[in-house]
């Protein structure tokens, strides 16, 4: 007989119109059996529903329970918390003026969960999009069906463009006002002074060279 452990995990919640507190308790038994856990009190003092229960079975381990008891640690609930408390905070709408809004500490910390679990999912999206992109700008040129391929970018929000390497040489004159009296070499003058800008966005300048100096 061999003495593996049965894990379960317990999904509880508090009165949603009171306190909406979701909580989780795994236990186990080391004979074999779940420890059934039906009851459980909320940190707000009420009785939670019991929502669901799942089981798992834990390989035997040669620890000591001393030994698992060290390594296993627990973020303990301070006691100034309270789920019931009523927050007043400011709700920024971009750049229109805020509005203030009271709600339950629990309430706000499902919302920033939800907010959390959208950007996750507005990130992999996204990335997908960016697939999507790429796969399109690369096969367009090509394509007995660019109708389509322009509808399916449309939809997505997907600008068609394709990155291109250029290079370009320009011929520059102009005039330097240099001392007299000192020293100086025009090439190391005009190198050092003279650099190109973009006034379009959609270009991006990358590498410069000043060749050529010469007075006229």
């Amino acid at each position: 007989m061999t003495n593996e452990l049965i894990s379960s995990k317990y999904t509880f919640v508090c009165d949603p119109d009171e306190c909406d507190c979701l909580i989780e308790l795994t236990s186990s038994d080391g004979f074999g059996f779940p420890s059934g856990v039906t009851e459980l009190t909320c940190p707000c003092g009420r009785k939670t529903t019991l929502l669901s229960v799942e089981h798992a079975t834990i390989a035997p381990s040669n620890q000591t329970k001393e030994e698992t008891m060290e390594e296993t640690t627990t973020t303990p609930v301070p006691d100034t918390y309270n789920a019931n408390l009523l927050v007043t905070y400011k709700v920024i709408k971009g750049y229109s003026d805020p509005e203030y809004a009271t709600d339950k500490v629990a309430s706000i910390e499902w919302d920033l969960h939800n907010a959390r679990q959208a950007q996750k999912h507005n990130g992999v999206l996204q990335d997908k999009i960016n697939t999507a992109k790429d796969i399109i700008a690369e096969a367009y040129a090509d394509s007995n069906d660019q109708d389509t391929l322009r509808s399916i970018a449309e939809a997505l929000g997907i600008e068609l463009t394709r990155t291109v390497e250029w290079t370009a040489t320009i011929e520059v004159s102009g005039t330097i006002e240099l001392d007299l009296l000192e020293d100086y070499e025009l090439e190391d003058e005009i190198t050092d002074n003279l650099y190109v800008d973009s006034q379009s966005g959609r270009i991006e300048i990358g590498d410069i060279e000043v060749c050529h100096v010469r007075e006229a």
